[in-house]
């Protein structure tokens, strides 16, 4: 093949390719307006090659006006630099300026390609095996050295882009460089013949690379599917150059092994025909590959649309019982099997109706794992779409159950917040209301005895109310100590008006464990004021208050045969702040308790299962873990003793 019809093929190849990628460009320009403008570079770069076609087939001038075109090359280039750089964190005023003035640049642009076909800056002379090759005048310097110099500036608005950015963009700009020294590497040679150099500019013949690689650099990061079809050609590229090399050694094998017709069979002929037969495997290789899985897996009906419905329908599952429906549903629905899902952590569900096959998913340590449960006697092809839909369905567990984990740290984080809020509030309204309190204390001292008496419960009253809002929206710092269990429960009873009620205690003296005493005395306070609220005027009412040990733990249970807890706030309510079931109660006294025991790293419960009308169990460690429990602190921290605080 002669050196001219590789050199024209070569332009006409990159002519095309420049038409064609500024067509996909101006599509995409829909989402990305930068595009434009790299989509006027290929439309540039295709005319000037195609200049250089209709120069051979002798239309000498039309041809040197197409080459002589070329400063818009640049131009749009620059126009898309600027575009393309001065986004997000790196844009400039400098930028912006630069910007204002494209118009001017493809004005003057224009403007030297208009002087440059007047004066004649460009002819045409047979060099080597090219009967007609582009050259430069002497007054065609200034179209040249304009082209470079827009050419520049243009890379050095990249190179700024790459000092500012980051992450892909800036990965983009580097990539941009790499392929702008290939198309330098590249064009050099055709300038050779300008300055008397006669050598066949062999690097344009690679110039179809230089667009491509071009706008793969620039869009690769931001456009995913252009990496497939990249991935698809080079494939194809390498295929071609592997059938290369292979024609090459049976040329120069097949005279010396007796097949001299093949050996006498033209080179090019040779490529061509092998070129023909990789086109065709590519038209039939999808179908083929499509007939042979039926063949091998039959039933089984994958592509990508089905994945891809798979993985958005699984996306949408809120819960874990959502996500195992939606997973039994649409496996269910392409094999035609009823199919169940079992779940093992990080939460039980319930057995699902028993169904000959199944898909059972367990969470270790490195990560969702599946087992295909009944399959034995199933299809290749049901199982292949097992395998699949499972591993797709592993990837959607650890999707919600990262999911889940956030949306449970956001709430603890709010939580936390409102107790924050809440400790400023209290702190507020013991302010504002303490000092009213005591002026009301004060003036009604010269009130009959009878109004003082009143006067001074319902001031009783409002202070605990106040003190328990400071208890329950305070931090809770433990001073640990050992603590004589027996000890502390009588002190608390000693103290508490019984009026009546028979109080039994059944704790040997023996039973020691560590923790805050204070915090630990306001949790009986709190329980044994509870239960003889309801007991003062019941005629035989008893309260009991037991303690055992249990392996590492006391257990206390706090009995009395008051009226049982209704069934509305068994459970987590009754421990909910604001929660009561007694005339003047403030609803905090059982969640000050629960906050308490927390921080001890025990727990309460209402026992529903005991002899007694009503019991709370305290389960405490006799050791906790570290030897000071931080309840996650609100703005207040009260250092008083938990005990309501006497007004008069």
């Amino acid at each position: 093949m002669k050196l001219s019809l590789m050199f024209e093929i070569a332009m006409l190849v990159s002519s095309v390719c420049g038409f064609l990628v500024a067509a996909w460009l101006l599509w995409r320009a829909r989402k990305q307006s930068d595009l434009q403008a790299l989509a006027g570079f290929a439309i540039m770069m295709a005319v000037w090659c195609f200049g250089h076609v209709v120069l051979f087939h002798g239309y000498e001038r039309i041809g040197i006006y197409m080459i002589l075109a070329n400063p818009l090359m640049p131009t749009f280039f620059l126009h898309f630099a600027i575009r393309f750089v001065n986004s997000g964190a790196a844009r400039e005023d400098k930028l912006d300026r630069l910007y204002q003035t494209v118009p001017w640049f493809y004005a003057t642009s224009i403007a030297v390609v208009l002087q440059s076909w007047w004066v004649g800056a460009g002819d045409s002379i047979g060099t080597l095996d090219i009967r007609y090759f582009f050259v430069f005048t002497d007054v065609g310097v200034w179209n040249l050295s304009y082209t470079v110099l827009i050419g520049i500036l243009a890379h050095a608005v990249l190179l700024f882009g790459w000092y500012r950015h980051s992450g892909n963009k800036k990965r983009s700009i580097l990539a941009m460089f790499g392929v702008g020294a290939w198309g330098l590497l590249l064009a050099t040679s055709f300038v050779f013949p300008s300055f008397g150099i006669s050598w066949f500019p062999y690097p344009m013949l690679l110039l179809p690379t230089y667009l491509l690689l071009l706008v793969y650099a620039v869009v690769r990061y931001q456009i995913l599917s252009v990496n497939a079809f990249a991935n698809r050609a080079l494939l194809w590229v390498s295929m071609m150059l592997v059938i290369l090399c292979l024609i090459a050694v049976i040329g120069v094998v097949s005279g010396r092994i007796g097949l001299q017709a093949l050996a006498n069979v033209p080179s090019w002929q040779l490529w061509l025909y092998s070129l023909l037969v990789l086109v065709v495997a590519a038209f039939i290789y999808q179908p083929l590959s499509r007939m042979v899985s039926r063949l091998i897996y039959p039933g089984a009906s994958l592509n990508e649309t089905v994945l891809e419905t798979w993985s958005t329908r699984l996306k949408e599952a809120e819960d874990w019982s959502q996500l195992v429906s939606l997973g039994e549903q649409l496996l269910s629905q392409q094999i035609r099997h009823k199919v169940a899902i079992q779940l093992d952590k990080p939460v039980p569900m319930e057995p699902s109706q028993h169904t000959a096959l199944a898909l059972r998913l367990s969470r270790s340590a490195s990560g969702w794992h599946f087992v295909l449960v009944g399959w034995d006697d199933a299809s290749p092809g049901m199982r292949l779409t097992a395998e699949v839909f499972a591993s797709l369905f592993s990837t959607s567990c650890g999707l919600l159950e990262h999911s889940l984990a956030l949306a449970a740290a956001e709430r603890k984080r709010l939580d936390e917040q409102h107790l924050v809020e809440l400790g400023s509030l209290s702190a507020a309204m013991a302010h504002e209301l303490r000092n009213p309190l005591n002026i009301i204390a004060m003036a009604a001292y010269d009130a009959p005895a009878a109004t003082r008496q009143h006067i001074q419960t319902q001031l009783k009253r409002a202070d605990r109310l106040v003190s328990d809002m400071l208890v329950y929206s305070g931090g809770l710092t433990l001073q640990i100590s050992v603590i004589p269990l027996r000890a502390l429960v009588a002190n608390v009873l000693a103290q508490a008006p019984s009026d009546g009620v028979v109080c039994e205690l059944k704790i040997a003296e023996t039973l020691e464990l560590e923790g805050d005493p204070q915090r630990l005395q306001q949790v009986f306070i709190n329980l044994i004021d509870n239960a003889l609220s309801f007991l003062r005027n019941a005629a035989d009412g008893h309260l009991c208050i037991e303690a055992e040990k249990e392996g590492q733990y006391l257990l206390v249970r706090v009995h009395n045969n008051g009226p049982e807890v209704d069934a509305g706030l068994q459970g987590d309510a009754l421990f909910q702040p604001f929660v009561t079931r007694r005339a003047g109660g403030s609803g905090l006294g059982l969640a000050i308790v629960r906050r308490i025991v927390d921080a001890h790293q025990g727990q309460i419960y209402h026992r529903k299962d005991s002899d007694w009308p009503v019991t709370f169990e305290l389960r405490l460690p006799c050791r906790p873990a570290t030897a000071s429990a931080v309840e996650p602190a609100a703005v207040v921290t009260q250092n008083n003793d938990f005990l309501p605080e006497q007004l008069l």
